[in-house]
């Protein structure tokens, strides 16, 4: 952390040391080019004995400078920004639209730009760092508005909007404690290594910030179809879905609002040229309402410097530091370092079984219902063995969750299912197994259900009980009240058979009607 303040120093140090190998004062005198208003005369023209001057060298073939960097420190993030951009323009209908689009939405703007306060200066830091258009600072306005929180229909999370797969691409553990895509210091890590890797693969930032949004596969292949046909494959040549066809306009669009605010009028918020946070290590698991008692700051506001965070603790060995506002870091350590009190009320614990939610909780003395709420365990549902709990330290277990389980964790469930007493009859010939193998349950289950010996015997029309799932309890009584009815039936005495026989003659014909009652008369007679 102590390197972190000394930012200031260090950039001061740079400075000076950059100053001391510029010409002297007298011999910048000399120089021939003309000092335009605003402008260090040192920047546009550094000749010392016949060297070529500085803006000879941008423009010399090889020569891969940006331009010249002004020795005053911007005081304002907005403009820091400003003077990274080093994106290709595009001059197209698509672009002025969404410029009129967000100009039509002052509050949206101000809304975005206001939550972004808190990250850019972190991502502007690396983006300079990583020598990449700072223009990707404002690419988490058109992915989520600057939400670390943010969820997409498609799965997609946090202020980069990372899908599950791609996020495990780049190490961003995904678990039931935490979820990196919403870390600001990993997703803004993964997203930049691989904005840099798509770059790399296209070498044009309009087709990475396509494939970021599309699949680096898909442009890919639209690029080889282009080139089959003997066309272009640019970004605006190429084949692409609308979403993936508004992209990169979006982008331009709010950064066109950035450079010439005015413009627009639009109101962007002073954000100061400075750390917004700082990371503060811990050695010891912490509650989360602990953290923001002592740094002295909500736990909305730490919430949002942690979004990976879900649930009420930090794992040390999961998340080694805690981001607090800049101001408020110092404060922290100072009460951590006198603070003798537990830390953490928390801990995990792996099932060892199968279990209700119920079992767990009676087993580590917590409320089924906050026990539930804690992990996010839907209802009728079961913890299956091996799935990571957090319940309360007691005597047992109180101790800090080990890294294995930090990061690994997993909640697995399963559907509770819930058994239901039903009874049916033994059947002619009915065994143990044979009724058990009817009824999808084991013999020695019904034996002992029945309290009857395993290798008892089983007489027709014996009731038994049995413990079925509530589907299959509906169907046996369906069946049970079936056989009753087919039972109640054969018992009925029998009704005198009404039909008469036709006879027939010896050539095969029956006999006609008249012949026939003369036969029921005689049988009457």
């Amino acid at each position: 952390m102590n390197r972190h303040r000394l930012w200031w120093p260090l950039l001061t140090a740079i400075f000076l040391s950059a100053c001391s190998s510029l010409p002297a004062p007298d011999e910048a005198a000399e120089l021939e080019a003309p000092v335009q208003s605003g402008e260090s005369p040192y920047l546009l023209k550094a000749r010392r004995g016949g060297n070529p001057t500085l803006s000879e060298l941008r423009t010399e073939p090889g020569i891969g400078l940006r331009a010249v960097a002004p020795l005053t420190v911007p005081t304002d993030l907005w403009d820091r920004i400003r003077r990274g951009f080093a994106m290709e323009d595009l001059e197209n209908e698509q672009v002025r639209e969404r410029e009129q689009w967000y100009a039509a939405r002052p509050e949206y703007i101000e809304r975005m730009t206001a939550r972004s306060n808190k990250y850019l200066f972190h991502i502007v830091e690396e983006l300079e760092r990583r020598n990449m258009p700072t223009e990707l600072a404002l690419l988490p306005f058109v992915e989520s508005a600057f939400n670390p929180q943010a969820v997409a229909s498609a799965s997609a999370a946090g202020m980069w909007q990372f899908m599950p797969a791609t996020g495990k691409d780049f190490d961003l553990t995904q678990n039931m404690f935490r979820d990196d895509r919403r870390d600001v210091l990993a997703s803004t890590r993964a997203a930049l290594d691989y904005l840099e890797r798509l770059n790399r693969q296209f070498n044009d930032w309009h087709l990475a910030l396509a494939a970021y949004n599309w699949g680096q596969g898909n442009v890919a292949k639209a690029i080889k179809r282009n080139q089959a046909q003997g066309l272009g494959t640019s970004y605006t040549e190429i084949n692409l879905p609308q979403e993936t066809r508004q992209y990169v306009p979006k982008l331009l669009a709010i950064k066109n609002i950035v450079a010439r605010p005015e413009r627009f009028r639009a109101k962007l918020p002073a954000i100061g040229n400075h750390p917004f946070f700082d990371a503060v290590p811990i050695k010891r698991d912490m509650d989360v309402a602990k953290v923001a008692e002592l740094a002295g700051v909500t736990e909305r506001d730490l919430r949002q410097l942690n979004p990976s965070i879900n649930k009420p603790m930090f794992m040390a060995a999961a998340n080694p530091s805690v981001l607090l506002p800049w101001d408020n870091a110092a404060e922290f350590e100072a009460k951590l370092a006198s603070y003798s009190g537990p830390l953490a009320s928390w801990t995990a614990w792996k099932a060892p079984r199968d279990m209700t939610v119920a079992q767990a909780a009676e087993q580590h003395g917590v409320d089924a219902g906050e026990l539930r709420e804690l992990n996010k365990i839907p209802l009728r549902m079961l913890v299956k063995a091996g799935s990571a709990l957090l319940v309360p330290r007691n005597g047992k277990l109180d101790m800090d969750v080990p890294e294995h389980l930090a990061d690994h964790g997993q909640l697995l469930l399963k559907e509770e299912i819930i058994l239901v007493r039903t009874q049916v009859k033994a059947r002619k010939g009915d065994t143990l197994a044979k009724l058990a193998q009817r009824y999808r349950v084991s013999a020695a289950k019904v034996a002992d259900w029945n309290d009857l010996s395993p290798k008892a015997k089983l007489k027709p029309g014996q009731q038994l009980v049995l413990q079925l799932p509530q589907r299959e309890a509906r169907m046996a009584a369906a069946n049970e009240r079936s056989a009753e009815t087919a039972a109640a039936g054969k018992a009925k005495p029998g009704k005198k058979d009404s039909k008469v026989a036709v006879a027939k003659r010896p050539s095969g014909k029956a006999k006609s009607s008249r012949e026939l009652k003369v036969a029921l008369d005689s049988k009457k007679r």
